[in-house]
């Protein structure tokens, strides 16, 4: 039943509705994603400091996150199971060309989520540790719809809590297993244990958490595909051949055609990197920035970090080891890549990367639950309860077949990607306002501030920012 509704969704709908949407706001915004990446690199190195004019107006800095804490946190659920695994499922499936589709929806995407992470901002609320915000509260308030709203709410908390942690569980036991012999079930309870812990904690722990973990282990990861890529200089050009070749003829070896590259580029770029699925907005509006285009430029530029970057990376050592027609799929095809390419150590390391990459990822993607139940309904108990729900599923993750978990991880983030995307095609006006306001805020040399007297029209919705 599952890959019934999978097929249906992901062959008639979503594949088309992405590329329009991430080809319309990249035409409506002048390719924001291209022209301002100066600007994004540029904010995200100075986005610790705290700005005069900021939205955290009461002056209490006491509880805020900073820029780049919200950065770090997206990045952290972005970067995980769909850079090591997923760009492996991708290729065993779909060959190399398709990582040229989860180039072209990165690139594309980058735009739509630099609209999300601005409605985000500009529609967020005070909650009592931080701002909160995401697709549920620009809906509510922006199209003023809350049985819509509560609908992304509850494919969110579901999506993320349930069936992304399961699949993130999952891959950190088949991970631990190849390198180690680890058993899936001791596996599986460590994690849950571990992850009630940090869940506890709220959005600082987590942020905290994330912002020294994530860099860490994303450096040391490009840092070995680069020497890989080195290494292999000689059958660069014959890959980059493979994948631009594949992208538009399919793989022979696998007896795949051109539509297979495209839906699973798309579908594990779109696991990987998130854009247009709705769930970055929900951290993104956390941060304290004094215009909201500051934090959907940075936004944007997670969408390159994830997948121009370190799905890159996964796709290169995969494609040069030349192993990847035997069958293997998953973390374990990237995990015998790399012990092709530099021995035992590599798969070691792949399970260390993994099992960080894909923690942090779980905790993460529990934040993004919490927020939208307290949307739903504010109730101690039920957040209890969805605790304890997350930390049964990373068991149960952890000892599922690969199969189910991925199926259905595809089809609650296609249902709730649908709902996001409609909601930002009719909002997206507002983000064009607030970028025009930014452009010329910058022009004129000022650091851009927003004022809810730019767009009057929706100043009762957007209490958070100054009049």
């Amino acid at each position: 039943m599952i890959d019934w509704l999978n097929d249906i969704l992901w062959s008639y709908v979503l594949i088309a509705l992405l590329l329009f949407t991430g080809i319309y706001f990249t035409l409506r915004s002048r390719g924001v994603q291209f022209r301002m990446f100066g600007e994004m690199i540029r904010l995200l190195c100075s986005s610790g400091k705290r700005e005069s004019g900021d939205s955290s107006a009461d002056g209490d800095t006491h509880h805020t996150v900073s820029s780049f804490q919200a950065f770090a946190v997206s990045i952290a659920s972005r970067v995980g199971t769909g850079n090591l695994a997923g760009v492996a499922t991708a290729i065993a499936i779909g060959g190399a060309g398709s990582i040229f589709w989860m180039w072209i929806i990165a690139l594309l995407g980058s735009a739509s989520a630099f609209v999300e992470s601005t409605l985000a901002q500009l529609y967020k609320v005070k909650g009592k540790d931080s701002f909160m915000g995401g697709p549920a509260y620009y809906i509510q308030n922006g199209i003023g719809r809350r049985w819509f709203a509560i609908l992304f709410a509850v494919l969110i908390t579901f999506t993320f809590g349930i069936a992304y942690n399961s699949v993130q569980s999952n891959t950190i036991s088949a991970a631990l297993k190849v390198s180690f012999g680890f058993s899936p079930v001791v596996v599986g309870i460590i994690l849950a244990v571990m992850t009630l812990l940090i869940i506890c904690g709220g959005i600082q722990r987590i942020s905290k958490f994330s912002q020294i973990v994530v860099p860490i282990m994303a450096l040391l990861y490009i840092a070995l595909a680069l020497a890989i890529v080195v290494m292999n200089i000689d059958k660069i050009p014959h890959v980059l051949d493979m994948i631009f070749t594949e992208a538009f003829t399919g793989s022979a070896a696998l007896g795949g055609g051109m539509g297979m590259a495209l839906m699973m580029g798309i579908k594990r770029g779109l696991f990987s990197n998130e854009a247009g699925q709705g769930s970055a907005p929900n951290v993104a509006a956390t941060a304290s920035v004094s215009h909201p285009v500051k934090q959907g430029l940075i936004q944007s530029f997670a969408v390159f970090t994830d997948t121009i970057l370190i799905c890159s990376c996964t796709a290169f050592i995969i494609l040069c080891s030349g192993i990847f027609e035997n069958g293997a799929s998953g973390i374990e095809l990237t995990q015998m890549a790399l012990e092709s390419e530099v021995g035992q150590i590599g798969s070691t390391f792949v399970a260390i990367a993994v099992f960080f990459f894909a923690f942090t990822s779980i905790v993460s993607n529990y934040y993004y639950g919490e927020t939208n139940l307290h949307f739903i309904y504010k109730s101690r108990t039920l957040i209890v309860i969805y605790r304890l729900c997350v930390g049964a599923m990373v068991l149960i993750g952890a000892v599922s077949p690969l199969d189910f978990v991925w199926a259905l991880a595809d089809l609650s983030m296609g249902l709730m990607t649908l709902v996001n995307i409609v909601a930002i095609l009719i909002l997206g006006k507002y983000a064009m306002i607030l970028l025009k306001d930014y452009d010329s805020q910058r022009t004129r040399g000022y650091n851009p501030q927003y004022h809810t007297s730019t767009i009057p029209q929706i100043a009762s919705e957007t209490p958070c920012w100054p009049k």
